[in-house]
């Protein structure tokens, strides 16, 4: 049996998650057949390792002006790839890289969108668009403008600077510029400003003395 290469924008969704997982093993939970929950295979052709957070940034930006459109109220994206409606979560993004030497020869961009589930079993800032906007949604017309989005934001990255993309990203993040509590490592709390994120992906924190500072994932957790 000869095994076919898959197609650029290849996309699997699954109807029920078991071991839905999210940024640092987080779980993410999803009632069968209310959400959409699905990979797009992407091959990516100008992007190297140092600037692999171009790609959370794309689909991030392509799912957040699909949800735009749909009048979603107060929608942001927080640092590095959630969707808020408020203060609630309402998609979450995981990127898996696949890798030839130092470039990046394809992702698999994981998304799981809250969309028609209206209860969440002991989960906290967490909404669906059925609860924020009051009606049901169809999940296959969803899904297709999510992907065409994505495939528009790619293609908007190929004629742009990286510098406009992220701009882009900045002008919508998530308590940018406003005073702000954070928890680090090892617990303890600080305040900063949060003023944009480097090309490597690290969220740039304004502290005391007006000293900017780089974190990545596992360095610091935002508490609004």
């Amino acid at each position: 049996m000869v095994s076919m290469p898959l197609e650029d924008y290849t996309v699997v969704v699954a109807q029920e998650q078991f071991k839905g997982r999210g940024q640092m093993n987080a779980h993410w939970q999803s009632e069968r057949g209310k959400n959409l929950t699905f990979s797009v295979l992407k091959k990516i052709q100008k992007v190297s390792i140092q600037e692999q957070f171009t790609i959370n940034i794309c689909t991030s930006l392509a799912i957040f002006e699909s949800l735009k459109s749909l009048h979603v109220p107060d929608i942001s994206i927080k640092w590095p790839n959630d969707i808020l409606s408020g203060t609630t979560k309402i998609c979450g993004i995981l990127i898996e890289n696949v890798l030839s030497g130092n470039r990046i020869q394809a992702s698999v961009i994981g998304i799981g969108l809250n969309v028609n589930q209206l209860h969440f079993k002991n989960l906290r800032n967490v909404s669906s668009l059925q609860l924020l906007l009051g009606k049901t949604f169809d999940l296959d017309e969803l899904l297709e403008d999510i992907v065409k989005k994505l495939k528009n934001k790619f293609l908007y990255l190929t004629g742009a600077s990286i510098e406009d993309v992220w701009q882009d990203y900045e002008k919508v993040l998530f308590r940018k510029d406003k005073p702000s509590t954070f928890k680090n490592a090892n617990g303890e709390l600080f305040m900063g400003f949060i003023r944009g994120v480097s090309y490597d992906g690290k969220l740039q924190v304004e502290l005391e003395d007006h000293i900017l500072a780089g974190f990545d994932l596992k360095e610091i957790k935002l508490l609004y």
